[in-house]
């Protein structure tokens, strides 16, 4: 009953569409009633929990669809395409969004793994995005964080524990092998996506890259694609064109986007935004119609 009585708590503090937080670091909920077509985003690592509706993300070509059944995990930065086409009146989405701390979800790991619970090791490349079953563990944390919204004085005082207790669940459950390899103090991947992900606009360079992780730019490569299923440069360039249709899509313009992502030459970003998008990135904003904090 853990989850109707999520759905119940977001019902009755989101009467109308859109976002809100809920005073708890990084814990959104969010309520829709129209369809948004998928349009590209871009993930920061978080959990995303349906209790209502459902919703679509695509990463590289692989299609994550996903609703009360399962949990989103997305333990790093990923550009993707995301969207709740499905949404309507009837079948409203009704969820929440919470933001995953790398300090918070590496220290509860290390202390999972002091305990004696190892991670089981990993067979070949995984995907960058998982979707997990609910049990009663993540259920229950989570019930006992949005429950907190009903006095402030809760949610100061307990809200960093019951947090903490989520995080947990999460690392515990089906998704945590997969989560707690990318937040092991010894990823090098995830520390070269998190350094990124903090300075699109400024200049990279993939040898800089793969020298800080400590490999050589081809085993940096391979390790690269592995994690993410995209080449370095390929996983540079989709971040930064997504950044700026998310931009653009939000009321900058289209010589503001760009640059703002690390784009010199106007040409090479609408020749490279064109390809992506089959648009122009004038023509693109023109025909968005977005609520981006739903994708």
């Amino acid at each position: 009953m853990s989850q109707h009585h999520i759905r119940e708590i977001i019902e009755t503090r989101m009467p109308s569409d859109g976002m809100i937080a809920t005073g708890i670091k990084g814990v959104q909920m969010f309520r829709a009633t129209e369809a948004v077509p998928c349009v590209p985003a871009v993930y920061e690592p978080c959990i995303i929990a349906i209790v209502s509706g459902g919703k679509e993300a695509v990463l590289d070509g692989q299609r994550y669809i996903y609703d009360s059944s399962q949990y989103m995990c997305c333990p790093m930065s990923m550009p993707v395409e995301a969207g709740t086409p499905d949404a309507s009146p009837e079948n409203p989405l009704l969820g929440l969004y919470i933001a995953l701390d790398p300090r918070l979800m590496t220290e509860i790991s290390i202390e999972m793994d002091a305990a004696g619970h190892r991670i089981p090791s990993a067979a070949g490349s995984a995907p960058s995005i998982r979707l997990a079953q609910w049990d009663d563990r993540f259920q229950d944390a989570l019930l006992r964080l949005v429950q907190l919204g009903a006095s402030a004085t809760d949610t100061a005082v307990l809200g960093d524990a019951r947090l903490r207790e989520l995080y947990y669940a999460i690392l515990r459950g089906a998704a945590g092998p997969f989560a707690r390899r990318a937040f092991a103090p010894g990823n090098a991947i995830a520390r070269s996506i998190a350094d990124l992900s903090s300075k699109l606009g400024q200049p990279v360079s993939i040898d800089d890259m793969a020298s800080r992780a400590g490999m050589s730019r081809a085993v940096f490569h391979r390790k690269f694609k592995q994690t993410t299923t995209m080449s370095p440069i390929q996983f540079v360039k989709s971040m930064r064109l997504n950044h700026a249709a998310m931009k653009i899509a939000g009321g900058m313009t289209v010589s503001e986007a760009a640059l703002d992502v690390g784009y010199v030459s106007a040409s090479q970003f609408s020749r490279e935004f064109k390809r992506l998008y089959g648009q122009s990135p004038r023509k693109w904003g023109d025909a968005q119609a977005i609520n981006a904090d739903l994708a």
